[in-house]
C-alpha cells in the first residue's frame, strides 16, 4: 500500500520511490511482481502521471524495476543480485578486518565513513 503525504516536505515522487524501494527490499513486492500502470497509480494517488513516471524511472535506474514496454513495469531480479553482491563484499571485508586484527567497532566505523563519503569518524 502506497500513501502520499501531501503535507510532507519530501516531494511526492520521492515518497513514492522510497515506499516502492522499501517494499522491494523487504520483499513485500517479490521479484517479478507487476507494478500498477503509471496512469492507474497516478489516478489512485491523486498525482500527475509525470510524478509517478519519475519515481518509476528512478527505480528503474537503480535496478529495482524493469519496464517491458506495453507489458508494464515489474520488480527486477537485479536488485536481489546487487544485494547478494553487497553481502559477499561485506563477508569478505569482515574476514579481512578480522585477519588484520581490526575490531568490529572500528571496522563498522570504517564502513560508515566509506558509505557517507568520509564524513563519518573512521578512527
Amino acid at each position: 500500500m502506497i500513501v502520499i503525504d501531501a503535507g510532507s516536505a519530501v516531494p511526492p515522487y520521492e515518497q513514492l520511490r522510497l515506499q516502492f524501494a522499501r517494499q522491494i527490499q523487504d520483499r513485500t513486492l517479490p521479484v517479478g511482481a507487476k507494478l500498477p500502470t503509471i496512469r492507474g497509480l497516478a489516478t489512485d494517488l491523486g498525482l500527475a502521471a509525470n510524478t509517478v513516471a519519475r519515481a518509476y524511472r528512478e527505480l528503474e535506474e537503480a535496478g529495482l524495476i524493469e519496464t517491458r514496454g506495453r507489458a508494464g513495469s515489474f520488480v527486477s531480479a537485479t536488485g536481489d543480485q546487487a544485494r547478494e553482491r553487497v553481502r559477499r563484499a561485506a563477508a569478505e571485508y569482515a574476514a579481512v578486518a578480522a585477519s588484520v586484527g581490526v575490531e568490529a567497532g572500528e571496522a563498522l566505523r570504517i564502513v560508515e565513513a566509506a558509505l557517507t563519503g568520509g564524513r563519518g569518524d573512521a578512527g
